[in-house]
């Protein structure tokens, strides 16, 4: 089911039912579980090692989030998501960032639009294990870090709606773009690895800087998997917004404050859940969603989520 030499993703949470519901998730943002695959409930009951009830509410979550297609009589199958598709997330995901760090440039300080900088430490450690899974062309790691460094960097916006969308929008990226980054030979230097160049930018309170290396970050994203798709980039709306220069802040950021205490290493059941990636708080209805509320190689660098 996952392909010679892939091995099954650990269990390791508290509910059944969300430990399989992200162990499905993670196989198909890598690409382990194709586009098209179809499989029964039965199936990854037995895969797992439990019973029927939680194999089937993870798999009808997942189905709620647009992230499985139901079949009828036939279980479920993964959807396969088109350029098109992609375009549309891509799009929406650039939208609501871009909004987000003109937001923060313009009021840095002002009521829940400031950083909580209290993330900084998680954020430098997350920044580190997805650079370097990157540069190492570890894709089964990649996707796991890459995704878990977004969200963390997501919260800092100070608003728990806008980072539940976007981590849901960048899984759809991750299932879009990994079947053609597998057919890169050799991804060791093809992917994006400056996590740690943005969170420089973020501890040096240089908002404008950050919200051009997340510009940069998602242009390349965009003309990456144009190259590897065959598609034009050129056409896509929000490809000019990425390339225009941005304007100069108005405003300088926050006074530049006394580095942060040490946080002190969380719990290991608290550090784990911390890197669940939450459903949105509601699907949108229509191509990518139910109205059910959810429980060789190639040139540049870029990460492709």
């Amino acid at each position: 089911m996952y392909g010679t030499g892939a091995a099954r993703p650990p269990i390791q949470r508290n509910s059944l039912r969300e430990q399989i519901a992200d162990a499905l998730r993670e196989e198909m943002m890598a690409g382990r579980l194709a586009a098209g695959r179809n499989f029964t409930v039965k199936e990854i009951a037995d895969l797992y090692g439990v019973s029927a009830t939680p194999a089937r509410e993870a798999m009808v979550d997942l189905a709620a989030q647009g992230l499985l297609r139901t079949e009828h009589h036939r279980g479920f199958t993964v959807p396969a998501f088109t350029w098109r598709d992609f375009v549309e997330i891509f799009e929406a995901r650039t939208l609501l960032t871009d909004s987000a760090m003109r937001r923060l440039t313009a009021h840095p300080a002002r009521g829940s639009g400031s950083y909580d900088w209290s993330r900084m430490p998680s954020l430098r450690r997350r920044a580190d294990a997805a650079a370097r899974a990157s540069r190492q062309g570890q894709l089964d790691v990649l996707v796991g870090c890459d995704l878990r460094f977004w969200q963390e960097a997501a919260a800092l916006l100070g608003n728990a709606r806008i980072a539940d969308y976007l981590g849901w929008l960048r899984v759809q990226s991750w299932m879009f773009a990994a079947p053609y980054l597998r057919q890169v030979g050799d991804l060791g230097g093809v992917c994006w690895d400056r996590h740690g160049d943005l969170v420089d930018r973020i501890e040096a309170r240089d908002l404008s800087g950050a919200h051009r290396v997340v510009n940069d970050y998602n242009l390349f994203t965009l003309e990456l998997l144009g190259r590897l798709a065959g598609e034009e980039t050129d056409a896509v709306p929000v490809a000019a917004l990425l390339r225009a220069p941005l304007a100069s802040a108005s405003e300088p950021g926050p006074p530049a404050a006394a580095p942060a205490p040490a946080v002190p290493a969380a719990p290991a059941a608290v550090a784990e859940e911390a890197t669940r990636v939450p459903p949105p708080r509601s699907v949108p209805p229509g191509r990518f969603g139910r109205p059910v509320r959810p429980s060789g190689p190639v040139p540049g660098r870029t990460s492709p989520s």
